[in-house]
């Protein structure tokens, strides 16, 4: 049996009805996991419903908001009885409020560390007594390079992943003895529908993120494939809080020397 083999186990992707959540779960799936996923909204859960079966992956949706811990736990439950003890979680909901620091209101700075800090810890407690149970478990926070670099506009969400990226190092201290490994994925710019405005030639943003990257293009969700199945797999079972950055060398480069 191969290393990278999920044959069996469960996974919990949450917020993965579409985006970088949708490709790790199609990468589980392939390596023989089955998938379980949540969304906020019945919509998004028929969506990414449709969106599975389509591909031919048989997937198990349920509306669920990260925040709500009583929520959260009733889910878990019901995953539990309808599907099994979740081997593999991957906490993947997450917003992004771009607002400059002196106009973003305390309330919206609120909702992004609830739904990018607090929904992570919220799930993961929720999970872990069945891992614990079960003999072990592999937990997978969808950290960002926000976790390291800070940018204008994004001061809630670089909070939020940088509290996350030490919550994924003490839940690894914490839960280690329990065979459950915590580690982070840290992704680079990544060419999602969401990042398509900005993926425009001749658009600033666009020329910039490529003369930051070495690898000289935005990344792509296939790239976060491997990285994710690594750490969900036997393979990573002595890796524990670490933050796996798939950046293209971002954080590795200082720049270009100026000609």
């Amino acid at each position: 049996m191969s290393q990278f083999d999920l044959t069996g186990k469960i996974a919990f992707i949450t917020g993965a009805s579409y985006g970088i959540g949708y490709a790790i779960a199609q990468a589980f799936a392939e390596a023989g996991a089955t998938i379980v996923f949540n969304d906020i909204k019945r919509e998004l859960v028929n969506k990414g419903l449709a969106s599975y079966k389509a591909d031919g992956i048989t997937a198990h949706g349920y509306i669920c908001d990260v925040t709500d811990e009583d929520n959260v736990n009733a889910t878990v439950a019901q995953i539990t009885k309808e599907v099994g003890v979740i081997d593999i979680l991957v906490n993947n909901a997450g917003i992004i409020k771009r607002i400059p620091s002196l106009e973003m209101s305390a309330k919206d700075f609120r909702q992004v560390i609830d739904v990018d800090l607090n929904g992570p810890f919220i799930v993961s407690k929720a999970v872990a007594p069945g891992m614990i149970a079960k003999g072990g478990g592999k937990i997978i926070n969808i950290c960002s390079m926000m976790s390291e670099l800070g940018r204008e506009t994004v001061a809630a969400y670089a909070s939020a992943k940088g509290g996350l990226k030490m919550l994924t190092r003490n839940l690894a201290c914490e839960w280690a003895e329990h065979n459950i490994q915590v580690n982070g994925v840290g992704p680079g710019y990544i060419a999602t529908p969401q990042t398509a405005p900005l993926r425009v030639t001749g658009n600033p943003f666009n020329d910039f993120i490529i003369s930051k990257t070495p690898a000289a293009r935005w990344g792509t969700t296939d790239d976060l494939k491997g990285p994710a199945v690594f750490l969900a797999s036997k393979a990573s079972d002595f890796v524990n809080g670490h933050i796996l950055y798939v950046d293209g060398g971002i954080l590795a480069y200082i720049g270009k020397q100026p000609n």
